[in-house]
């Protein structure tokens, strides 16, 4: 596999879970990374931690939702490394709730996460990528969910599918640019996020959280493990480091056999 010697990456929701972990190897595999969060503290101490490995990194306060903030941090990470080769789009949250008693606000909020900050961020990050046509490669952390359906979850299920159309017209657009997109779409990883489903799941089907993690979660893989961190890490540097367009627009599902293409 190429290293990524030489390469600027941001990450969103960095501070923790799927991003931090995506950031950590690629700064051991040679990137300058920007670990981007809405928490800044948070987002200074992952970069610390990685400096302190003899990594390269640089925390960046931002809210995907907003647009001047997205615009500003992407910039000052161009301003910091010179420029950008990757884009993580991997921020998110989790809403669970019955569609007929899911508020529009919560609505609002998920979809403005996960959709509205994977279109500014993207926006953002092209500037930098189209000049000259320097290319780049943006992967959007998608979900299961991208193409399968949950109980519960009407707003992140349809955030998800749409990230699904972003990243293939990405691919479309991008492609005179050298720019490449992918879609990766985890099973149930046990992060914090997921941690908090557990019990939320378990109140509102009126089960226990061991059958939650049995039968809700874990039903449908091949072997009931959970995926983890590291298998997504490891499949984000290698969409980063594939060599050609001939793999972009793709969606690329990692849950231990939970939905087949």
């Amino acid at each position: 596999m190429a290293s990524l010697d030489g390469k600027v990456a941001l990450i969103t929701g960095a501070a923790s879970g799927l991003g931090k972990a995506i950031a950590e190897l690629y700064a051991k595999n040679g990137a300058a990374v920007a670990i981007a969060d809405i928490n800044q503290q948070a987002a200074d101490a992952a970069a610390a931690e990685i400096n302190a490995a003899g990594g390269k990194a640089i925390g960046i306060a931002m809210d995907v939702t907003d647009e001047a903030a997205v615009n500003a941090g992407t910039d000052k990470v161009v301003a910091e490394f010179g420029h950008l080769d990757i884009l993580i789009s991997n921020a998110g949250i989790q809403i669970i709730n019955p569609i007929d008693q899911f508020s529009y606000a919560d609505w609002k909020k998920m979809l403005a996460i996960h959709l509205d900050g994977g279109f500014l961020t993207t926006r953002a990050a092209l500037k930098h990528m189209y000049k000259d046509d320097r290319g780049g490669v943006v992967i959007y952390m998608g979900s299961v969910h991208s193409h399968e359906a949950s109980k519960l979850k009407s707003a992140y299920v349809a955030a998800k599918h749409g990230l699904l159309g972003l990243a293939r017209t990405l691919a479309k657009e991008g492609a005179a640019h050298n720019v490449r997109s992918h879609v990766i779409c985890p099973g149930f990883v046990r992060t914090p996020l997921v941690e908090k489903q557990i019990p939320e799941q378990a109140k509102e089907l009126g089960i226990s959280e061991d059958e939650v993690i049995k039968n809700v979660m874990l039903k449908d893989t091949v072997d009931g493990v959970f995926t983890t961190v590291d298998d997504i890490a490891q499949t984000a540097l290698y969409l980063a480091t594939f060599p050609s367009a001939a793999l972009t627009g793709q969606s690329i599902v990692v849950s231990h056999g939970w939905y087949m293409q």
